[in-house]
């Protein structure tokens, strides 16, 4: 390869006199003879080349010509004072979708030399085309708003984030309603979404500001329409609408039954009902209309499911905690309690049993967690713990008179159930009661049948026990225990045989979940995913939506107005799995899923009042 012409860089030598470039006379006038290349090589040697910091330096260029008012070709005048900036169009059309859309479509503005851009600010336009040619921009307290404005007006959309995350850095519960407005006027998504979440969770403090007190009527719908305030109790919502309107009583005592229906008062005790929401209503029709549905719900406890509506949904915030305690894991035997906290949909371990124990119960008197029976991997055990979940200390009770796991336990009427299970020899069917008073066991009548792994629940003051084993197979028949009587009747049969299986109740119906139908010689024979729900006043079982998965050993519990199947076991893994259930839907969601996969678990529900203090 050659090259020819009069090639050479020019030097004080070659520029003329008169300022041209001319060639010099000691240069060969002919290169064509030179070869630059070997012949022989038989590899191709081309590159490409890349400067370094080429863009960079362009436009720094650019920014220089701009600063010198050079080969500018627009000027953008400030609505808001007049201010004039000079600009090269190019380069606003490549920083910015708006100026594009201005300067390469059809539109008036790209013939114009000089362009007014309504409303805008002067020193914030200067720093906004700055910006197109250096990438870098000042946000400060007092240009931030502004600056948002105009850059969501010209879509420069990393100003817009930058802008953003500014502001979220601000938020105070003084100022979190007003950056909440000002980023929906702005459409801008993310702000919004965090202005809404610190609200949210700051609402108690929120309620205290003036900002607050200022709220239209319309945004005082949409705040008090939020299921995730974060409040301990509906009493707090019902203050804060009260605060609200005594701000401008003259004004707002019109729209109290507009705004009373935001508050979900069914959820509200009889007591409350009459000593602070009546007093504060009046006589007015929608409040007194509003009351009486409240009551409605609390007198007719048969008929919630019929009833539910939104204000029947209780907010996430007041629904308190779930406890999973123990259960059987990989490690043979989980000695935690994870607690789960349904406005984070997030778990953490809040307490560690005693000790290892395998198919206990569990039950809650007042703020006492009791761990009833069960098995430590050696002996089946008759004792009773006690957990003090304010201090966290376990203390041992009266044991029961005979020693059982895979025993049922439940609540009624003031003293604890022990129902069933198996003592180490044998499958039982009797039933101990413990009396809280005396702290003293004593047995009632037994079961017609003995149950081991049965699902145990109280429904319309009656005990229920559902399926279980009895040794040679699983059951699919229920009985029924009235107090009152101290009998136990046969009530309709499961549409299969259901061992460890996991009940709750809700509405007025029993539910029961998941098991297995399995000879004691073959457990992974079959396990279910299918759901049944018992209408005691129609003595029948219907199937509802099915689990996600086949699973046994299932525990379930009522979690507000959702029922809560958590863990399991499908044959191969202890499952992490948390799923609910909406009544009203017939449908099942997932939930966050348990720290320790377990089965044979027991779980319950703990209300704000006894969630111990930082959990």
């Amino acid at each position: 390869m050659s090259l020819s012409g009069n090639l050479g860089s020019p030097s004080k030598d070659t520029i003329s006199s008169s300022g041209s470039l001319v060639g010099s006379e000691n240069l060969p006038r002919d290169f064509s003879r030179l070869s630059l290349f070997s012949s022989g090589s038989a590899t191709s040697q081309d590159e490409q080349f890349r400067s370094e910091g080429h863009a960079e330096h362009s436009l720094s260029c650019m920014q220089n010509y701009l600063q010198a008012g050079k080969l500018c070709d627009v000027t953008l005048v400030a609505g808001n004072n007049g201010k004039k900036v000079q600009a090269h169009r190019l380069v606003l059309s490549a920083a910015s979708e708006y100026f594009a859309a201005m300067f390469t479509g059809n539109l008036r503005e790209s013939g114009e030399s000089e362009i007014t851009l309504g409303d805008v600010n002067g020193d914030v336009l200067q720093a906004v085309v700055n910006y197109c040619y250096t990438g870098a921009i000042d946000i400060r307290e007092d240009n931030v708003e502004t600056l948002l404005s105009t850059a969501c007006l010209m879509q420069l959309h990393e100003v817009v984030e930058a802008c953003s995350r500014f502001l979220a850095h601000q938020l105070h519960p003084s100022n979190c309603l007003g950056i909440a407005v000002f980023a929906e006027h702005q459409a801008c998504t993310s702000l919004l979404q965090e202005a809404n979440a610190y609200t949210s969770q700051n609402f108690m403090q929120v309620i205290r500001n003036q900002e607050f007190l200022q709220l239209s009527a319309e945004q005082m719908i949409n705040l008090l329409s939020n299921d995730d305030l974060n409040v301990t109790s509906e009493e707090h919502i019902f203050h804060a609408l009260m605060s609200w309107i005594n701000h401008d009583p003259v004004t707002r005592k019109q729209m109290i039954g507009l705004l009373l229906a935001f508050v979900k008062l069914p959820l509200l005790s009889p007591e409350f009902l009459t000593d602070q929401v009546e007093p504060a209503v009046g006589s007015d029709p929608v409040c007194q209309t509003l009351i009486m549905e409240a009551f409605k719900w609390h007198l007719l406890p048969d008929r919630h499911f019929q009833m539910a509506s939104a204000r029947t949904r209780p907010r996430k915030a007041t629904l308190g905690r779930l406890l999973v305690v123990g259960g059987m894991d990989k490690n043979k035997g989980a000695t935690t309690i994870e607690s789960y906290d349904p406005r984070s949909d997030r778990w953490a371990v809040a307490h560690h049993m005693s000790g290892r124990r395998l198919q206990f119960g569990i039950a809650l008197l007042g703020d006492k967690l009791l761990v009833v029976g069960g098995r430590d991997g050696l002996k089946t055990l008759n004792t009773m713990e006690c957990l003090d979940m304010e201090t966290g200390s376990w203390t041992q009770l009266s044991p029961m008179n005979t020693h059982r796991h895979g025993l049922g336990v439940a609540v009624l009427g003031g003293t604890l159930y022990a129902v069933g299970g198996h003592d180490g020899w044998s499958y039982l069917n009797n039933v101990e009661r413990w009396d809280p008073v005396t702290r003293s066991w004593s047995y009632v009548t037994p079961m017609q049948s003995q149950r081991c792994s049965a699902g145990v629940a109280v429904l319309k003051d009656k005990l229920y026990a559902v399926g279980g084993r009895d040794g040679a197979s699983c059951l699919r028949t229920v009985e029924c225990y009235d107090p009152h009587t101290n009998k136990w009747t046969m009530c309709a049969p499961l549409a299969r045989r259901r061992g460890g299986v996991g009940v709750a109740v809700a509405n007025g119906y029993l539910y029961a979940l998941g098991g297995q139908d399995a000879p004691a010689n073959n457990p992974a024979a079959s396990r279910f995913d299918c759901v049944e729900r018992y209408d005691p006043s129609t003595d029948s079982w219907i199937v509802i939506a099915s689990l996600s998965s086949k699973r046994d050993a299932v525990a379930a519990c009522l979690f507000g107005d959702r029922l809560v199947a958590v863990g399991g076991y499908d044959g191969s893994h202890y499952l992490r799995t948390v799923e609910q259930y909406d009544p009203y839907t017939n449908e099942w969601t997932a939930l966050a899923p348990l720290i320790t996969g377990r089965a044979g678990a027991c779980v319950i529900a703990v209300s704000n009042a006894h969630v111990q203090s930082g959990d």
